[in-house]
C-alpha cells in the first residue's frame, strides 16, 4: 500500500482556519468588556461636615474651697453645736457656743483688781496734793531764810537748814507724783486685761467665716476646744464643687480657661454642663500628667463622686474623610485619591477627628473622591473601576 504524504501548506492553511476565529474574537473586545475586567473598590468624596475637637478626661469631684473652722479662744468646753452636716450656713452665722463660766469668774476678779488698783490711785493723788503744799511751804520759808540772810538778820545755818527742807519736800513731791503715774498704769493694764475677757467671751460664739454647706462636724458637747487641734467644722465655701481631672502633657496644652465641658457623674442618668476653671500651670516631671479644674453646679453631685467630662476644644464645619480612608506614619498622611479610574496618592494635612472622621486642613477639595479603606490593595497608578460607598453599603 502507498502512503499519502500530506504537504506543508496544507497544515498551515488548516491551523489558520482554527485560529483565525479566536484571535478575532479577542481584538473585537470593547472598551466596556475591558472596564469590567477592572477591581471595583470603593470610593467615598470630601465633604464638608461638623466636627468637634473633644478630649475625654476623668476625676473625683471635689470642693472648690473648704474653710475650717476652728475655736479662737482654747480650753473652754463646748455648751452647744447649732448646726450639723449637710446644713447651709451664712457668713458669720454662730455654730457652736464654749462655755463662759471661767471667762466671766476671771473677769470678775479683774474687775475687783480694777478697783483695789482705782482706790490705791486716789490714794497717790491725795499724796501729791500734800507733798504739793509741802513743798510749797518749804519753798517759801528757803525764800524767806535766804532774804534774811543777805540782810544780816539770820544766820547761814538757818538758810542752808531751809534750802534742805525745801528740797526734800519736792523731792517728796516728785515721788508722789510717779506713784500716780504708777496707778494710772495699774488701772489701764487691768483695763486691758477685762478687755481680753471681753474679746474672749464675745468669741465664745464659734462662726463661719463664709457662707457655704458643712461638710464635716467633729465637735461635740462637752469636748474642749482646742485651736490647734481638729477642726470643728468643715465648710465648703459657697457650696461650690468641681472635677480635678489629670491629663497627659500632650492633651493638657489644648485646654484653655472657659472651655465648656460636659459631665458624665456615676450614678446620673443625665450629663451635666461646667466651664474649665483652671489649668494647672506645671506637669509632674514623673507621671507627665497636669491637674485641671472644671467647676459644676452643687446641686448635681456631691464631693468625692467619680466622674468624667467631655471638654470641647473646638468646633468646626470643615471638609472631613473617614478616617479608614487615611493612612498616618512618621511621614505624615496620605490619600488614595481617584482620578479618571487612575488611583493617585496624594499627600494631605489633617486636624480634627471626630466620630470616626477626621478633618482635611489641605491636600484635597470639596468632592474629590479617594478611595474609602486605605488598605484597599491598590497601588498609585492603579486603574480601579470606583463604587460609591452608599451604592456599596445597599448592595
Amino acid at each position: 500500500m502507498q502512503r499519502k504524504t500530506i504537504g506543508k501548506p496544507f497544515v498551515v492553511a488548516l491551523l489558520s482556519s482554527v485560529l483565525l476565529p479566536f484571535a478575532a474574537t479577542a481584538e473585537e473586545k470593547s472598551p466596556a468588556e475591558a472596564q469590567a475586567n477592572l477591581p471595583s473598590i470603593v470610593v467615598t468624596e470630601t465633604v464638608k461636615r461638623d466636627l468637634v475637637d473633644r478630649i475625654i478626661a476623668t476625676g473625683t469631684i471635689q470642693p472648690v474651697d473648704e474653710i475650717y473652722v476652728q475655736p479662737l479662744v482654747d480650753g473652754l468646753s463646748i455648751d452647744k453645736l447649732n448646726v450639723d452636716i449637710g446644713d447651709k450656713v451664712e457668713a458669720n452665722e454662730v455654730l457652736a457656743v464654749l462655755s463662759t463660766d471661767a471667762l466671766l469668774l476671771q473677769k470678775s476678779q479683774l474687775e475687783a483688781n480694777k478697783a483695789k488698783a482705782e482706790a490705791a490711785l486716789a490714794q497717790f493723788k491725795a499724796q501729791v496734793i500734800e507733798a504739793q503744799a509741802n513743798s510749797d511751804d518749804a519753798s517759801r520759808q528757803s525764800d524767806r531764810a535766804a532774804r534774811l540772810g543777805k540782810s544780816g538778820s539770820g544766820s547761814v545755818s538757818q538758810v542752808e537748814q531751809t534750802q534742805a527742807q525745801a528740797e526734800v519736800a519736792l523731792a517728796r513731791l516728785q515721788a508722789a507724783r510717779q506713784a500716780v503715774t504708777v496707778g494710772e498704769a495699774d488701772v489701764k493694764v487691768v483695763d486691758t486685761q477685762i478687755d481680753d475677757i471681753d474679746l474672749k467671751l464675745a468669741r465664745t460664739g464659734v462662726k463661719s467665716p463664709v457662707a457655704g454647706i458643712i461638710a464635716a462636724k467633729n465637735a461635740k458637747i462637752g469636748a474642749i476646744a482646742s485651736g490647734s487641734g481638729t477642726p470643728l467644722f468643715t465648710v465648703i465655701k459657697d457650696g461650690a464643687i468641681e472635677l480635678v481631672a489629670e491629663l497627659s502633657e500632650t492633651s493638657i496644652q489644648k485646654i484653655k480657661i472657659g472651655q465648656s465641658a460636659f459631665l458624665t457623674i456615676a450614678g446620673a442618668s443625665k450629663r451635666v454642663e461646667g466651664k474649665v476653671r483652671l489649668v494647672s500651670p506645671t506637669v509632674d516631671p514623673v507621671t507627665r500628667l497636669g491637674s485641671i479644674h472644671i467647676t459644676i453646679p452643687a446641686d448635681e453631685a456631691r464631693s468625692g463622686m467619680y466622674a468624667n467630662a467631655e471638654i470641647i476644644v473646638a468646633q468646626e464645619n470643615a471638609l472631613a474623610l473617614p478616617l479608614s480612608a487615611v493612612t498616618t506614619n512618621r511621614d505624615g498622611s496620605t490619600a488614595r485619591k481617584v482620578e479618571d479610574n487612575i488611583v493617585r496618592q496624594v499627600k494631605i494635612e489633617t486636624g480634627i477627628q471626630d466620630n470616626g472622621f477626621v478633618e482635611v486642613l489641605s491636600g484635597l477639595s470639596a468632592g474629590d473622591k479617594v478611595v474609602e479603606k486605605a488598605g484597599a490593595f491598590v497601588r498609585d497608578g492603579d486603574h480601579i473601576s470606583p463604587v460609591a460607598a452608599s451604592a456599596a453599603v445597599s448592595n
